[in-house]
């Protein structure tokens, strides 16, 4: 399997995370949606109807959110470049597939991020084998939750290889 590519793509994407996520009516979201329902604001080819508005209309969560690039390899490699929106069955397991993938990259990009670390031979292979798990796994829930709990006790244990913190 290739290297993921963490760039949102929302041109190659199904708006998974415009369906996915839930949300509560506050100063980031306009109002109250259920995960696994659309948008109220997502048009029938799956665009933002509010895009250039979206702060205006009570939005301001979803200018800054970043799938990392879950949404199109999900929509792209995943399914083949087939979405819920031509298909309605798909909605689901869209869903549930954008929700791991989503999750799975989070957790590559910080050990990712701990790969930057001065790690002796046996964190840097055990970091290797953690990384590769994850890319493996990332349509897999619960595959990743179990990895998820053990990438984040592994990335605990390499606290005393960070720099370490100036004297208070």
């Amino acid at each position: 399997m290739s290297p993921p590519d963490f760039r949102a793509d929302c041109g190659r994407c199904a708006a998974l995370c415009c369906v996915a996520f839930h949300f509560e009516r506050s100063d980031q979201f306009g109002v109250d949606k259920a995960a696994g329902e659309p948008c109220p604001h997502l048009d029938d080819a799956g665009g933002c109807a509010i895009h250039g508005r979206r702060i205006d209309r009570g939005f301001r969560g979803c200018v800054g959110y970043d799938c990392l690039g879950a949404g199109p390899w999900v929509t792209q490699v995943l399914f083949g470049g087939r979405s819920w929106l031509q298909d309605g069955a798909l909605l689901k397991g869209m869903v549930e597939a954008f929700l791991a993938a989503e999750r799975g990259r989070r957790l590559l990009l910080m050990l990712r991020e701990a790969g930057k670390l001065d790690l002796p031979p046996g964190e840097r292979r055990r970091l290797g084998r953690l990384e590769a798990a994850v890319e493996a796994a990332m349509a897999d829930a619960a595959a990743l939750a179990s990895l998820d709990a053990e990438a984040k006790l592994f990335l605990r244990s390499l606290r005393p290889y960070a720099a370490p913190r100036p004297p208070a």
